[in-house]
């Protein structure tokens, strides 16, 4: 009877650790189903749409060497222009604002953006695959289950610490986080 008992123990134990594999295993299928694509260099995309990717694409350029408080200030400000009037109404369009040259309709001029990183004349393509790995992560995390969502007090603008912008004075200081100093207006 000892021996039925101890039989059956490891036989439970056995089923417990198989069951214990395949629940670990399905998460990490589900965390490579989310890498859709890879960038030009190889890097892997975990964005799993447009918005998510235009949303990782200007947090890596404005605030890779940031801290993650950083990061996700400088998402969180791009989602309060999403929302205010004043701005186009999808992150993309947000991220990818400018003036325009001449004729009208033509592309965005060189050094005019918003953010300057979109018409800088570089390539856009991420070098960096763990700052790039994170930048998705931080997008992916806010537009799906809003993780610090509001982390900037309604914000629609910033700038680097080591700057000083005109337009500083005609918006309300919220403060800084990370390695950047965050308005909103007023």
């Amino acid at each position: 009877m000892a021996k039925l008992v101890k039989a059956l123990g490891i036989t439970l134990l056995a089923i417990i650790g198989l069951f214990l594999i395949l629940v670990v295993s399905s998460q990490a299928v589900k965390a490579e189903a989310r890498i859709v694509s890879s960038n030009v260099i190889g890097n892997p995309v975990i964005a799993s749409s447009p918005e998510e990717e235009c949303l990782a694409l200007n947090v890596y350029y404005e605030a890779r060497s940031d801290n993650m408080a950083g990061k996700y200030a400088v998402a969180d400000t791009v989602l309060n222009r999403v929302t205010d009037s004043r701005y186009p109404n999808t992150i993309c369009d947000v991220v990818k604002q400018g003036k325009l040259g001449d004729p009208p309709g033509s592309e965005v001029r060189r050094n005019k953006c918003q953010f300057s990183w979109y018409c800088d004349g570089k390539s856009d393509n991420p070098q960096d695959n763990d700052s790039w790995q994170k930048a998705q992560i931080v997008a992916y995390n806010i537009i799906n289950y809003r993780k610090f969502r509001g982390i900037t007090e309604g914000s629609t603008h910033y700038h680097a610490t080591y700057v000083s912008p005109a337009w500083i004075d005609s918006l309300e200081l919220i403060g800084t986080i990370g390695q950047h100093i965050f308005y909103r207006w007023d």
